[in-house]
Formats: C-alpha cells, sequence, structure tokens
C-alpha cells in the first residue's frame, strides 16, 4: 500500500498531493483476498463469505418491484421512510429497557454505514474503541478510518471463545470511549448469555463507555438472544441491524442503527452528510421483510442449522476439532496441526492446491491464528466436498 506520494509524479510533472496519513492505516481484509483468489480459480469451491445462497422472498421483490413500478424512487427523510422506521421501532421495543421510538430509528446503507456512523458518533482522533480478537475486521477497519485506535480485548479458546469481563477491564485506558460487543459472534457462532451481557454492561457503566452491539446475526442466535440494550437504563447503546443475512437481502443494501435519546438529534445533519437516505425501492423492500411472512427467515435458519450438522460430521470424520457454537452462519475451525503458525499463507495456498477457500483465522485477530472461518450459507455439496479437501488431522 502507498503510504507516502511525494515522489509520485503526474504526467505533467506535478506533484500529487498526499493522501490523509489515516487513510494508508486501514489493514486490507484477509477474507477478501482468499476470496478474489478463490473466484479467478477455476473450480474452487468458495467457503469463505457470508453470501446466504437462497432466494429473496417474492413478497421483499414485489415490494421493490412496486415501489420502482409507481415510480417511487425519490428522496426519502434521512433517517428512513416512517413506516420502516416504526415497524422496526415497534419489534425492538419490547426488548429494550429505554424505549424505542421512530427518533431513536435510522436506516442505513446496510450494517456497514451503520458501523461507520455510529463510530463517527461516539469516538474522536486518537480516542481508543474496544474491538473483539477475533472479530469482525471491519470493527477496526471503521476505528482507523476515523482516526480512532482499535484496541483488541481477548476472546481466549479456554473460555470457549467469550469474553472475560477482567480481560476487558485490562485494556481500558482514559482514552477508551466505545465498547463493540458481537453476537452471535462473526466469526465465532458464539452467543452471549444475559449475565455475561449484564456484566459487560455494568463495566461500561462504570467505565463510562459506549457501547456499540453489532446484532446482524440476531434471527441465528443459539437459544435467547439477549441485546445489551435490555440492561441499558441510561442511554448508552447504540445497536446495528441489517436484512442482509436472514432476509437474503445482501445487495439490497439496507440496515438499520437504533440510537438512544441524546444522539437522536445530531441524527439528521449525520446522516446527511454520509448517504442522504438510504434508496427507495430498497427501504419498502426491507418494510415489506419485517412486516410480511417470515417463512423466508425460518428456512434460512433451518437450512444453516442443517448445513452446521453436516459441516461438524465432516470436521470430526477428518479429526479437525470446532468451537461448539451453534449461532451466526459460521464455523470456527481449529487448522493448527496443518497451518505452520501462518493460516493466512495457508489459506492461499490452500485454494491453488486444493481448491477451496477458508477465511484465515488471523484476518479476525491475532487471536485467530491457526483457526478457520467456514461459511455454512455455501450449498450442502458445496460444504461436503470442501470440507472434504481441508487436511485431515491425524
Amino acid at each position: 500500500m502507498l503510504r507516502h506520494l511525494d515522489d509520485i509524479r503526474g504526467g505533467y510533472g506535478a506533484r500529487v498531493p498526499r493522501i490523509a496519513a489515516h487513510a494508508a492505516t486501514v489493514p486490507a481484509s484477509g477474507i477478501r483476498r482468499v476470496t478474489e483468489l478463490a473466484w479467478a480459480t477455476p473450480g474452487a469451491i468458495v467457503l469463505s463469505v457470508g453470501e446466504p445462497d437462497l432466494p429473496t422472498a417474492p413478497h421483499i421483490l414485489a415490494a421493490a418491484q412496486a415501489a420502482l413500478t409507481r415510480d417511487d424512487t425519490r428522496y426519502t427523510p434521512n433517517g428512513g421512510i416512517p413506516e420502516l422506521r416504526d415497524a422496526l421501532a415497534a419489534e425492538l421495543d419490547p426488548v429494550h429497557t429505554l424505549p424505542v421510538r421512530r427518533d431513536n430509528v435510522w436506516v442505513t446503507a446496510g450494517g456497514a454505514q451503520a458501523l461507520h456512523l455510529a463510530l463517527s458518533l461516539t469516538v474522536g482522533a486518537g480516542d481508543e474503541v474496544l474491538v473483539p480478537d477475533p472479530g469482525y475486521p471491519p470493527f477496526s477497519m471503521a476505528a482507523h478510518l476515523l482516526q480512532a485506535t482499535p484496541r483488541p480485548y481477548p476472546l481466549r479458546a479456554e473460555r470457549g471463545f467469550l469474553p472475560d469481563p477482567a480481560d476487558v477491564a485490562a485494556v481500558i485506558s482514559d482514552r477508551t470511549r466505545l465498547l463493540v460487543l458481537n453476537s452471535p459472534s462473526n466469526p465465532l457462532g458464539t452467543t452471549l448469555p444475559d449475565a455475561l451481557v449484564a456484566e459487560l454492561m455494568e463495566l461500561a457503566r462504570t467505565h463510562d463507555l459506549w457501547v456499540l452491539s453489532d446484532e446482524c446475526y440476531a434471527a441465528f442466535a443459539a437459544g435467547p438472544h439477549v441485546p445489551p440494550a435490555a440492561h441499558d437504563a441510561d442511554g448508552r447503546v447504540l445497536t446495528l441491524h441489517t436484512f442482509s443475512k436472514d432476509h437474503a437481502m445482501t445487495g439490497m443494501r439496507v440496515g438499520a442503527l437504533v440510537v438512544p435519546d441524546q444522539l437522536a438529534p445530531l441524527m439528521p445533519t449525520v446522516q446527511e452528510s454520509i448517504v442522504s437516505c438510504v434508496n427507495t425501492p430498497a427501504q419498502y423492500a426491507a418494510l415489506a421483510a419485517i412486516t410480511g411472512p417470515q417463512d423466508d427467515v425460518d428456512a434460512a435458519r433451518a437450512t444453516y442449522a442443517a448445513h452446521r450438522e453436516l459441516a461438524t460430521a465432516v470436521l470430526a470424520e477428518r479429526g479437525i476439532p470446532y468451537l461448539e457454537a451453534p449461532g451466526g452462519i459460521y464455523l470456527w475451525a481449529d487448522l493448527s496441526h496443518a497451518t505452520d503458525g501462518d493460516v493466512a499463507s495457508f489459506a492461499e495456498e490452500l485454494v491453488l492446491s486444493r481448491g477451496v477457500a477458508v477465511a484465515p483465522g488471523s484476518a479476525f485477530g491475532a487471536r485467530g491464528e491457526g483457526w478457520v472461518r467456514v461459511s455454512l450459507t455455501a450449498t450442502a455439496p458445496d460444504l461436503r466436498e470442501g470440507l472434504g479437501r481441508l487436511p485431515a488431522r491425524g
């Protein structure tokens, strides 16, 4: 990556302006690198990305098509169409301690923009963001882009990769502003139990931290899903949602950020400066998704549960250990017997030598070394064949 452009000259000999220094600190995605290599490899099986291999439900597509047919393609309010915001508020209000109303709900361009928006509201240059390790890479990427510093808190294998509040407390400094929680976890599939969520929220209160809760996979929680906002009595939790995974709407780019009352007055200006509003037909598709039949979500849940059962059986046959964490849409497997301490290089070579792509655990943080993430959204035949190509453990 180019960090200094002083010596790069244009066609007329002029110097190119210097790029922002913090932009060069954003780490590249190890997941994307392996996946693009697989896409360029004929016949490769891609188990590295969470792209649902399920159709978008007909009633969702019909709602988007109806908006286009009636030429409903103009700007909406910054926060989204009122009907969608009200529907989201109605769904979330019963499980949050503080009331959730329309002004608390902001429709975003997928979960990615909700993440950027949440960090834009809560951290500045030099502030620290506590991120899980292993954890979703854009948590750290977005922090870098806003000139903040990601500080990993360890998720240890001996604890089943669940956070230890003492470990989280140990990395808090006077510059820490935000604690990121993710349940069910990407990449781990772990679901935070109620008692642990309560402990982590108490820690945030003690140190006066904002909490960002990524709940993109809430529909696929193992057991009851407990949002941190269920333990939030003083308005410090921002909650991130998306329609991408549970409704197979990844390309429509619709998510939501739920903010506490004290942030709501800032939202019109901040949202206007980033995207103005999300595209109108996609919002009507999301409205149909949340208010219409939920058969597609039930089918996705059953499909991924069956895929998990299939995948764990294949891994067990090959003697490959894996994390017993049935939430989310991923499976976390231990390939340390074959990676020689460099799982990133191993994953790239696996594509070239055996024609299968898995996400290297080190892409999710230092504690992912030796592990890989397997996406359960692939077809059952691809899962069976792809996992069968992984090196068995003797």
